[in-house]
């Protein structure tokens, strides 16, 4: 009785959801701009920098002793020259900060945290050349409006607008796409500026200008912030054009390891989400079309929608219950409700920027190419924020992100489908976040881009806020993270994953070091270096962190029951599937133990 009472409470608490967020996007809503990142107690000193989840992996909170907002390259010169002088250490931080692994924090008490947001300046927009130079606090939403302009756009972004230019070249941001230079922001970088630390001759700073044909541009491009701070930055746009968009949805799974490879062969701009407890698939059919095709379509992504507060608390209560009385049926019940209502409003598209009439939505690019409707405050009955804003006790998850080469993705899929095979509920938590994303990325010159053409993958599940809880099905998602990262050589996204998803990734690039070598000669004493970056680049021991519940968080790989949750029933196990894994199981009884 109970339990059909939470399923009765929780489908109740989805169609007031629903309605509420319908009604507050007709009405006037006070959408709350999300929160500084960085959080000083005395002026710009005494200061805290997080992401925009509020939280890192190992949930440390990260210092430094002061913070600069430099609003030009004079001044931000000035602050590396400075910090340099004395050997102090930096890191570069975002407007949003949407990097989930600890890339902006820097070491020592004395440390310095440089701020892009008030480099947020369009320096040019050349019509004729088809370029657009900014500086590298310059926002993707900002940066597709300033092109839209002068009728030019950027062919390939991520999907959220809340990026910055640097943060993007940064962790090797990309939407999706095998055509022509592929999906990464970076590949379309003609000319940039970074500034690292210099000699006592120098100025104690050097400003480096990079262009087509420079090696060193191939380290810059995706950089992890570790080579200095980038200034200001050239893309290669296009003329402006516009893309035709259908979702079909699929109903079979079965095929799906082998069609997932000729669909990116058959769509510019094609991706697909993946329901794996449900055996659905939704294929984003997305390609250009001619101008004079009649169209306004517009990109509304429902789950980038401000969300009233309300809302994301009683749906996170709902949430926890269903992970403390273990009920998968909730999840799945939820995950089912969530597609069909996303489906029935085509996760936030419309034809004519006010409604949706029906496929396919036609526009132009910078109207489709990415969004990200709550980051823009204004006046509401409801307070409503970004799902994700940490002020709201709504949303926190992990985000796993790793790309599979296209010789394995067939495989990894299909390893995938046996999991759900033996326990079929046991992804439906993923489809509350509706389901894994996949995305085509091609190989790429940078040095830290992916060496050959994939898939990536993202899946996102639930997080609790006690890092010794352990979650439902956590031997499945640990599995399937291990399989991606060991089994298949998965390339991990940069700004995204656990500790464990860094294991050896260096490795993995066949110019790895040369990007090491480009480090030494631009930040020698390594000042923006911190210790995750070195860990992560394989400089220093110490990535995984063995202590107790660290396979819960990631943070290892459970070698002892005590790395999981053994007074719950959890224990240290091989996998299923793949059978070099370790992960936490819940134990049924005590003959599995």
């Amino acid at each position: 009785m109970a339990l059909c009472m939470s399923k009765c409470c929780f489908l109740l608490l989805l169609i007031i959801s629903y309605c509420l967020l319908q009604w507050c996007n007709t009405v006037t809503c006070d959408c709350v701009a999300p929160e500084e990142p960085i959080k000083c107690s005395s002026g710009n000193s005494n200061c805290i920098v997080t992401n925009s989840q509020g939280s890192f992996p190992d949930r440390s909170i990260c210092r430094a002793a002061d913070a600069v907002y430099p609003t030009t390259e004079a001044e931000l010169i000035s602050a590396v020259s400075a910090a340099t002088i004395t050997k102090r250490k930096m890191k570069v931080a975002t407007r949003y900060s949407h990097s989930v692994p600890k890339l902006v924090c820097p070491d020592g008490e004395d440390s310095l945290i440089i701020s892009t947001k008030k480099l947020s300046e369009v320096i040019k927009v050349d019509k004729d050349a088809k370029t657009i130079t900014v500086q590298s606090g310059v926002t993707l939403k900002q940066l597709i409006k300033e092109a839209a302009k002068a009728k030019l756009v950027l062919p390939h972004t991520p999907y959220w607008w809340g990026l910055t230019v640097g943060g993007m070249l940064g962790t090797g941001a990309h939407g999706s796409s095998w055509w022509l230079k592929g999906s990464a922001v970076h590949d379309y970088v003609v000319d940039l500026r970074i500034i690292s630390p210099g000699e006592s001759k120098d100025g104690y700073y050097k400003n480096r200008t990079l262009k087509e044909g420079d090696a060193d541009l191939d380290a810059a491009k995706v950089s992890l912030g570790v080579l200095g701070v980038i200034s200001q930055v050239t893309f290669k746009l296009e003329s402006m054009f516009k893309r035709s968009i259908t979702f079909e949805a699929m109903d079979d799974d079965n095929g799906l390891g082998e069609e997932a490879l000729n669909f990116g062969k058959k769509h510019e701009f094609g991706d697909i989400t993946w329901y794996p407890s449900q055996h659905q698939v939704i294929y984003r059919i997305d390609d250009r079309v001619p101008s004079t095709t009649p169209g306004n379509g517009v990109n509304n992504y429902f789950p980038f929608r401000s969300t009233a507060a309300s809302v994301l608390v009683a749906n996170r209560k709902i949430e926890e219950l269903a992970e403390a009385i273990n009920y998968a049926d909730l999840k799945c019940f939820g995950g089912n409700a969530i597609t069909a209502a996303l489906e029935a409003i085509a996760f936030g598209l419309t034809n004519n920027g006010n409604f949706f009439t029906g496929y396919p939505v036609i526009g132009y690019q910078n109207q489709l190419q990415s969004a990200g409707g709550c980051l823009t405050p204004g006046s509401c009955l409801l307070q409503s924020y970004c799902p994700w804003d940490p002020r709201t006790n709504g949303q926190y998850f992990f985000i796993n992100g790793f790309s599979i080469g296209i010789s394995k993705v067939k495989n990894f899929i299909q390893d995938i489908q046996k999991l759900v095979e033996l326990e079929p509920k046991s992804l439906c938590g993923v489809e509350l976040y509706n389901g894994i994303l996949m995305r085509y990325v091609s190989a790429s010159t940078a040095y830290l881009g992916k060496d050959e053409d994939g898939i990536d993958f993202d899946i996102v599940y639930y997080r609790s806020k006690d890092p010794l809880a352990p979650r439902m099905f956590e031997d499945i998602l640990e599995e399937i993270e291990q399989m991606a990262v060991f089994k298949y050589n998965g390339m991990p996204h940069w700004g995204k994953n656990r500790n464990i998803a860094f294991e050896g990734a260096m490795k993995k690039y066949k110019d790895g070091e040369k990007f090491l070598d480009v480090k030494k000669r631009y930040d020698p004493l390594s000042l923006f270096s911190n210790e995750w970056t070195d860990q992560i680049l394989g400089l220093k021991e110490g990535l995984s962190i063995y202590k107790e519940g660290c396979a819960l968080e990631g943070l290892c790989i459970c070698s002892e029951d005590i790395h999981c949750a053994p007074n719950k029933g959890y224990l240290c196990r091989q996998g299923r599937v793949y059978k070099e894994a370790k992960v936490c199981r819940k134990m049924k009884s005590t003959q599995e133990i």
